[in-house]
């Protein structure tokens, strides 16, 4: 059966995003190569980044030609970046489903959807402009007022102890982003609050649950996948986060967290801040290393994005478990 032009402009249209998305996975590891090559395993468990001697002649190693001394381990920007968006959801999944089970069982029809509107909005604000109110608002506070307060009543646990510092840190950067992934996880578990059936809720009512019971035993059980999906899906926001992170992390250099207050960097807010300098290499084995950052980075966020669109997608009319 020959397929309609309308049929052929479809499927060419569909085809483009994977294919955009093959073409950056395919460029990123042509371009990174060299750099594979050169750093091995090295470069996801040695805890040094250093461009090396840019002003003598490069030697040539490993079949490439890297500045003397280049060393270029990434350990300490991938535990940032996790230490980072795990505290993050530990912040923004509560605070999620508050506001989540708030809109779809706490309010009005009338007042539901301009306040719905209102969350996902803050989905849509510039990164920018998070780091630029935690520069200017959230450091000061937590060098101040959270950070003091965190070790007068956690201080016990070595993690919230120790010095504070002047507030940028691991702290900080998990704070905004925080903010950044709880419209996208409170949006996703609202809608699939909004689409359990009628009769689940009428049920648990006639058994002589409370709205709280109804919610708690009824409600949340039905979408328990699609909880977990919002949080893989608010995961991957906060592992690919650049410019928020940037401005309050305080860009710590080849420097493990001590604690909860430390200056940390993340891979994505790391490639930003070194571009630069690592464009003064003249083999380019720096900016090739940076392009190794990504292609990693990259494919972990497409795998977290695939897995939470897959959770998301199932089970949206289960059961109560």
């Amino acid at each position: 059966m020959t397929l309609r032009p309308f049929r052929i402009i479809l499927v060419l249209v569909t085809s483009l995003i994977p294919l955009a998305l093959i073409a950056v996975l395919v460029f990123l590891a042509r371009y990174s190569w060299p750099a594979l090559t050169f750093n091995g395993w090295h470069f996801l468990v040695g805890h040094t980044w250093s461009l090396g001697n840019l002003y003598a002649n490069p030697v040539k190693q490993r079949g490439v030609l890297v500045p003397i001394g280049a060393n270029y381990g990434i350990l300490v920007f991938i535990v940032g970046t996790l230490l980072t968006s795990a505290i993050a959801l530990v912040i923004a999944i509560p605070v999620s489903l508050g506001v989540a089970i708030f809109l779809a069982e706490g309010l009005r029809s009338r007042l539901r959807i301009p306040l719905s509107f209102v969350v996902e909005m803050l989905a849509a604000v510039p990164s920018v402009v998070y780091g630029l109110w935690g520069y200017a608002v959230l450091t000061p506070l937590v060098a101040h007022t959270l950070g003091p307060g965190l070790r007068a009543v956690l201080g016990f646990v070595p993690f919230f102890a120790g010095p504070i510092g002047s507030g940028y840190g691991l702290l900080a950067a998990s704070i905004v982003l925080a903010l950044m992934v709880v419209p996208i996880i409170a949006a996703t578990v609202r809608d699939a609050l909004a689409r359990v059936p009628a009769e689940t809720k009428e049920a648990a009512y006639a058994l002589g649950a409370t709205h709280f019971e109804v919610v708690r035993r009824a409600m949340l059980p039905a979408v328990r996948t699609n909880i977990i999906g919002a949080c893989i899906l608010g995961l991957g926001r906060a592992l690919g986060e650049t410019m928020a992170v940037l401005m309050v992390s305080g860009g710590a250099l080849n420097y493990f967290p001590g604690n909860i207050y430390s200056p940390i960097t993340t891979m994505a807010s790391f490639i930003v801040s070194q571009l630069d300098s690592a464009m003064q290499d003249p083999t380019g084995m720096a900016v090739r290393s940076l392009a190794e950052i990504a292609l990693i980075l990259f494919i972990i966020s497409v795998i977290t994005n695939i897995i939470a669109r897959l959770l998301t997608g199932t089970s949206r009319n289960a059961s109560p478990v």
